[in-house]
């Protein structure tokens, strides 16, 4: 798990290992692993996600979530070709009205953003079980936040994309990804300097870790 001073984004095998955390054979196991499939897919604010209602997914070719942004701005986000299985999938199991919350609680009202931090926290502990290194990690809503913008600038996404993705309002914003990523390189730099030299020369600015602390 990338760590920038104390904000985290989630490395391939750890997000892999806290998807598949959940026991999919339980109803709460068959939705903390779509809602947290979708949430970092999406990129989308813990408020975008509870929020988000069955009227909201488009599950025909070219498959998209709506939804209703910061600044009440209207914005679509595409699924990949495993978000929409896994979608279908719920909405077989659920059979939601239109205005259904997408992701409810077991009372069917919409989950909480405290209820959404600790269903997050709750799956990091078992994930930790086979992903030792999420252990000392602190995971929330804003991490799976951070690891699709990671994810989406290391597969070479142009970042005025990762903008729109996120619902940025200027690009300047989502550039700030631009330094996380070259925290990640430089520790993979400094694992191949030669024995006995100090490695670790990427200092994260202060407007960096305040940014991704605010998102």
């Amino acid at each position: 798990m990338l760590s920038t001073g104390n904000t985290n984004a989630s490395t391939e095998a750890e997000t892999n290992d806290l998807l598949t955390a959940p026991d999919a054979t339980t109803w709460r196991g068959r939705r903390d692993r779509t809602l947290l499939l979708i949430a970092v897919v999406t990129g989308l604010r813990v408020g975008e996600l509870i929020n988000l209602t069955a009227a909201d997914l488009h599950l025909d070719a070219g498959a998209y979530l709506s939804c209703q942004g910061k600044g009440r701005k209207e914005r679509i986000t595409p699924l990949d070709k495993n978000a929409r299985a896994q979608l279908k999938a719920w909405m077989k199991e659920q059979r939601p009205q239109r205005q259904d919350p997408l992701f409810p609680g077991i009372n069917g009202r919409k989950l909480t953003p405290d209820g959404v931090t600790k269903l997050i926290a709750r799956r990091v502990k078992t994930a930790t079980i086979t992903c030792p290194s999420l252990a000392t990690k602190t995971a929330s809503p804003h991490t799976l936040r951070h690891t699709c913008a990671m994810r989406l600038l290391q597969s070479g996404v142009d970042i005025a994309i990762i903008a729109l993705w996120l619902g940025h309002e200027h690009i300047r914003t989502t550039q700030i990804y631009l330094h996380a990523d070259l925290a990640l390189k430089q520790r993979a730099l400094d694992k191949t300097a030669p024995p006995h030299t100090q490695g670790g020369r990427y200092r994260p600015p202060d407007d960096l870790l305040a940014f991704l602390e605010g998102l």
